[in-house]
This record gives C-alpha cells, sequence and structure tokens, in this order.
C-alpha cells in the first residue's frame, strides 16, 4: 500500500466546534444519555478505505472504524457500523438509525450548519484520478476542461469539480467512482487523496489509475445529530488519544503517516 503523510491536527488549532448540549428526540434525554441506554454507538459509514472498509473475516476495521470502536469503549457502550448513502446522511442522523457520520467526512459548510460536528482531526485533498497513460496531459486544473468525471454523490470531490463547472456524473460511493474510470465510461474521477492512496497505482486494486491534480484541501471530522453532548465527549477523547499516543499509533497500522503540526 502507498503511503501519504497525513497531517493530524493538534486540538489547539482545530477549529472547535462546541457542543450546545442538545438533547435527542422530543424528551429531555441527551444523546449521550440516549446511547448509553440502548448500549450502542450506531456509526454511519461508507466502504472508504483506509477510514472504513471490511477486514478478511468481514468485520469494519480502519482509521476510523478503530477510533470510533475505541470511543465508544471510552462510552462504555458496543459500537455498531451501518452502511449508508453518503447523500442522506443528515437524513440517517436525524431519523435516528445512526447517532454519527464517522467516514472521512470533509467539514464543508453545509456539514457543519447541519450537524454537531467534532474538532477537525486529519486533514485531507480531493484529488482527480485518471489512467496512468493519461498522466502527463493532466497536470492542472486548465487541462480538466475536456473530462467527464464521476464522483460521489454529495461528496465533497462532487462540489469541488461543480464549483469547477466541470463535466460531473454523480454516482453512489467513490469506489464506484473508480470503477467508472476503470472500466472506460467516466474519463476520470474525483476522490479523497486518502482513498487515492490505498486504492490507486501500483500494487492497489487499480495498478493502471493514477492521481494528478490536487482541487483542494480539507479537514475531517466527525458529526452528531444537531445540538448532541456527544461531539464535546468525542473532542475530549481526540484530546486523550493525541495525549497518549494511541491515535498516531492507530494511523500508522494502517498506513498512514501521522504527523503533529506545531504552530
Amino acid at each position: 500500500m502507498k503511503k501519504l503523510t497525513v497531517f493530524l491536527l493538534t486540538l489547539a488549532i482545530a477549529l472547535s466546534l462546541t457542543a450546545c448540549g442538545g438533547t435527542s428526540g422530543s424528551t429531555n434525554q441527551t444523546d449521550m444519555e440516549y446511547v448509553k441506554e440502548k448500549g450502542t454507538l450506531v456509526v454511519g459509514i461508507t466502504n472508504f478505505a483506509p477510514m472504513d472498509y471490511k477486514g478478511t473475516s468481514g468485520e469494519w476495521i480502519g482509521f476510523d472504524a478503530d477510533m470510533a470502536g475505541a470511543f465508544a469503549k471510552s462510552l462504555g457502550v458496543e459500537v455498531k457500523f451501518v452502511e449508508i448513502d453518503w447523500d442522506n446522511k443528515v437524513l440517517e442522523l436525524d431519523g435516528k438509525t445512526i447517532d454519527c457520520v464517522w467516514n472521512g467526512m470533509t467539514l464543508t459548510p453545509e456539514v457543519t450548519n447541519s450537524m454537531e460536528c467534532s474538532n477537525a482531526y486529519c486533514n485531507n485533498a480531493q484529488v482527480v484520478i485518471v489512467p496512468s497513460n493519461m498522466f502527463d496531459k493532466y497536470q492542472t486544473v486548465d487541462d480538466l476542461t475536456d473530462l467527464a468525471f464521476a464522483a460521489e454523490a454529495g461528496s465533497a470531490g462532487e462540489a469541488a469539480l461543480n464549483e469547477l463547472e466541470l463535466n460531473v456524473t454523480p454516482v453512489k460511493t467513490q469506489s464506484d467512482a473508480l470503477m467508472e474510470v476503470a472500466a472506460g465510461t467516466s474519463d476520470a474521477a474525483v476522490i479523497d487523496s486518502l482513498m487515492a492512496a490505498a486504492m490507486v497505482g501500483k500494487g492497489t486494486s487499480y495498478s493502471d489509475l493514477t492521481y494528478t491534480v490536487a482541487l483542494k484541501n480539507e479537514e475531517y471530522g466527525v458529526g452528531f445529530r444537531k445540538g448532541s453532548d456527544l461531539a464535546d465527549a468525542l473532542n475530549d477523547f481526540i484530546a486523550a488519544s493525541y495525549a497518549d499516543g494511541s491515535m498516531l499509533k492507530c494511523a500508522e497500522s494502517y498506513g498512514v503517516q501521522a504527523t503533529l503540526i506545531e504552530q
């Protein structure tokens, strides 16, 4: 697997998105109380290596999956993973079919306005995927105007392409976007750089594809229902995980070189 340097953000410089201690549903029960009462933290995810993907035994593993499991354990509950349609993540939260979205989620204004988000914990970028033999032709944003793109519906990649007014067809997942390019039904795709490092290039599932232009830099966070007190609890957990080194160890175990940013 290729290694991609991911700069994990120190809590001191992370965007502070403070929870308001809100309630869950129409009662005065907080989200923390709700999760502890039912005994599970239900995490909404998609198949997104190296953040959330299935291991050889069919269990969900990955940087985000492992950290979600550790957070659930710190709350004294079990973790349960549910695959969701990424475009419906807010509906899933508000309908209480999941308790959080923890899947390399970019902290866009749309996300932070509709969810109670944790502090940012990871930097990422959106990158253009093309066949390897087309690498030299597509090196700048200006080179991309003639391409037909595939991108996950509701993703930061789709948003970046729309901002540039490029031709994009939304698909269900980032993996589907890669398959479109591999099959020749789309000229290119835009996906997260973390997924690109894990799945594209020599020694990966898509050895004939490569990544070129980075369209935008971004930050990852975890989303809860608006007003949820679980966001503050996760911020405390992130701070403790930085301090004891467990978060960096988890990142390294998935082929991610994690470096704290000092300011």
